[in-house]
């Protein structure tokens, strides 16, 4: 990586005033302010921007031409390994009217970029893709209109073509020759002459991810591998539990180990740095051996994890309700349980930063770059604006892994040894442990069906916590918990919204004349938690889907009939059908230890649609589960890049078997001891199906859904029906390991 380009010789104002023709504007601080549109006479409103031009609403701040020509787009979403800087460089071309190629994507950055929170909740195109979108579309217009006036001639008669005005007659004028100023220093109008579909060339079209070359290639594709001069290596000495205290360390023999440049403690926080990164990790070992720590106790028996996440309860809201559910009669009753899982990144967490006397840079695949960015100068009392946040990717991370803290690492070991960037990665075992987990969650379900087979009345409850504690503050980040001076996180509070979180997906999509669903709210949990993909939905729609099924045995209903007859929703209707009918779905019984199974949910109930059918088979003797086959349908709205979507929907799929099968983490009274991958076993390769389908419906000319996470839910309960299908009896408890089957089975 060039100089240049991790910002350790380029100022802010450098860097913001660019150059050419065209200034790029300030990125919006305000994370979560709304854009306030002007009042309108009689008291009417005027549209809303659309996607995050509400927050950031200059053009310039999403669109740069410099003179000679050359395109440059400004998300502030970051590339998780999501395929997003290929679809929002397709979105900017088409409206552009230029080849993808002739586009630069700087992504999330807190000196450059515009301020759109976290990339998470598959809200990457309804958000940034729908602003670049309609930023380039009134950027293209802009251009004409320029044009037109240089020329005498209306802008109907010129067209935009391959970065060039084009007129009827004469030269075409390049976008480099139009620019001048403050031309696209202008606030966005919530109106855009958007191309329409069919005309589109880049929209629509698979295009190769822009991401993958220099993954495959050996280039800098992740912070892992990015190297600047005079590096140096750090590691960090965890506590040995949650809840430990540093009695005393003896640091002398530490500190005269070859390469070591200095140890670095603040209260319960204790690093090393040195100037190799083998030495860095032996002067870790061997600082650990010499710390004393007091540990507690207080973590529960895991066996009764369910009965403690329950005991945990402080409040109760109401999620969703209608009628007045009464049971009697023949009533469907189940409870669901899933256990604390981790991320596991193959990558451990990783950053690089480095304290100068322009202030503190840092690089992280943190999914919020201005969050992180806030949390670290309040850990570090340092005004905001002198620390700057630069994504990189990470090898994983599906939500609020590790990637903030390692920044939080750097950041305080850097400023111990200014004037040097400091690199810091995380070991295996510290990132098992001490990652923030995807929390462990409890479902009740009751239900009844009326005399025509139909469910009339419903009742779920769930007990769960925030399921996102991401930086917004110091108290987020472990180094400023450990400190000397520590911050404590802030109480978190029940808030049910329409996406939701804890409660993601638990009013389910189906119509049920008389429901209640209920929140147990948690405010606190034994175990360290944040956001992991879905949230809340992934246990959620696995209870409702496992219900679905036995709701159907009950009314002796083929299962996706039995979704369908519940279904009003036409979008709904038709990726179930596609499923099915791809799927090749019938009620006929298969061989013995084969089992098929349905899931179906719109992610959010207002996200994607995805249902998907798999096959499973079951080995009796061993309890071992293989998934033969998937396939699914997916709408998410307008499709960008249908590879990157299948690419997604795929993953999910893989990811959600491996969790609903292998992954829970296991814990003592005092410690975590899931610490690698024997001891918290993932999908291997030879596990993988036989054939996993993506089958797209999509809808040009409608707004983009998130789909990145719209599969785990679906998934998981396609999985548990279809090995209830397979061996005849429910298991209810992720994860649906061999031991549990062969339980299930009477083995």
């Amino acid at each position: 990586m060039r100089q240049d380009d991790t910002g350790l010789r380029v100022s802010r104002r450098a860097v913001l005033a660019g150059t050419g023709a065209l200034v790029l504007s300030f990125a919006s601080r305000d994370l979560f302010a709304q854009h306030v549109p002007p009042t309108l006479p009689n008291g009417a409103e005027a549209p809303q921007l659309p996607g995050s031009l509400q927050k950031t609403p200059l053009l310039d701040a999403w669109i740069r031409i410099d003179a000679e020509g050359r395109i440059t787009v400004f998300t502030g979403k970051a590339e998780l390994g999501q395929g997003i800087r290929t679809a929002l460089i397709q979105v900017a071309a088409e409206e552009l009217e230029v080849a993808p190629e002739e586009i630069e994507l700087v992504t999330a950055d807190t000196a450059r970029t515009p301020n759109e929170g976290f990339t998470a909740g598959s809200q990457s195109m309804q958000y940034s893709a729908t602003a670049i979108r309609h930023a380039s579309a009134q950027v293209r217009e802009i251009l004409i209109a320029e044009a037109a006036r240089r020329l005498g001639v209306p802008p109907g008669d010129l067209r935009a073509e391959g970065g060039r005005i084009v007129p009827p007659q004469g030269d075409p004028i390049g976008y480099g020759e139009l620019v001048f100023d403050q031309l696209l220093h202008v606030e966005a109008s919530p109106d855009s002459k958007l191309k329409q579909p069919d005309a589109y060339r880049v929209i629509g079209q698979s295009m190769p991810r822009v991401d993958i070359p220099a993954k495959v290639t050996g280039g800098v594709a992740y912070v892992h591998d990015l190297r600047l001069e005079g590096m140096l290596h750090a590691r960090v000495v965890r506590p040995p539990s949650q809840h430990s205290e540093l009695v005393d360390v003896d640091t002398s023999r530490v500190e005269s180990m070859p390469g070591v440049v200095k140890v670095v403690r603040d209260g319960d926080f204790l690093a090393v740095v040195a100037e190799r990164e083998f030495q860095a990790i032996e002067a870790m070992r061997a600082l650990a051996d010499a710390a004393q720590w007091r540990e507690k106790p207080n973590l529960p028996d895991q066996d009764r994890l369910p009965e403690a996440l329950q005991a945990l309860e402080r409040e109760v809201g109401t999620v969703a309700e209608a009628g007045s559910p009464s049971f009697s009669g023949q009533v469907f009753e189940a409870t669901f349980t899933r256990p604390y899982q981790i991320h596991g990144s193959i990558g451990p967490s990783c950053a690089v930063a480095v304290a100068n006397e322009e202030g503190l840079t840092v690089w992280s695949h943190t999914q919020g770059v201005y969050p992180d960015q806030d949390a670290i100068a309040e850990m570090l009392g340092m005004p905001v604006e002198r620390v700057r946040v630069i994504h990189m990717e990470g090898a994983g991370c599906y939500g609020h892994n590790g990637a903030d803290d390692a920044a939080a690492d750097a950041a305080l070991i850097a400023t111990a040894v200014p004037g040097r960037p400091v690199r810091v990665q995380w070991m295996r075992e510290q990132e098992h442990a001490w990652e923030p987990f995807g929390a462990a969650m409890v479902t009740k379900v009751r239900a009844t069906l009326d005399a025509n087979g139909r469910i009339d009345n419903w009742a779920f409850d769930l007990w769960s916590n925030v399921h996102s504690t991401r930086p917004g503050g110091a108290g987020s980040l472990i180094a400023a918990r450990h400190r000397a001076e520590s911050v404590t996180p802030p109480p978190s509070r029940l808030q049910i919204t329409q996406a939701g979180n804890g409660d993601r997906n638990a009013d389910p999509l189906y119509v049920l004349p008389n429901k209640r669903v209920l929140w147990h709210f948690l405010p606190d949990m034994p175990l360290r938690v944040s956001a992991m993909r879905a949230l809340g939905a992934y246990a959620n729609v696995f209870s409702i889907e496992s219900t679905m099924d036995e709701l159907a045995i009950m009314a002796g209903a083929d299962p996706v009939e039995f979704r369908l007859r519940h279904l009003e929703d036409e979008r709904a209707r038709e990726v179930v059908e596609v499923a099915a009918e791809r799927f090749g779905w019938s009620s006929e019984p298969l061989p013995a230890n084969r089992g098929r199974g349905f899931g179906f949910a719109r992610y959010k109930n207002l996200a994607a649609y995805l249902a998907v059918a798999m096959e499973v088979e079951v080995e009796p003797e061993t309890g071992r589960v293989r998934v033969v086959r998937a396939v699914s349908a997916i709408d998410g709205g307008e499709i960008v890049n249908p590879d990157g979507v299948i690419n997604q929907t795929e993953g999910g799929i893989l990811q959600t078997i491996s969790w609903t099968l292998y992954e829970a983490v296991t814990f003592d009274n005092t410690r975590v001891t899931s610490v690698d991958w024997s001891t918290y076993p993932i999908l291997r390769f030879r596990d993988v199906p036989d054939s996993v389908e993506v089958h797209i419906v999509n809808r040009p000319g409608q707004p983009y859904l998130g789909v990145a996470e719209a599969a785990q839910g679906p998934a998981a309960g396609a999985l548990a029906n279809a090995v209830r299908n397979a061996i005849g009896k429910r298991i209810y408890d992720i994860p649906l390991t061999r031991e549990r089957v062969r339980q299930a089975i009477g083995v």
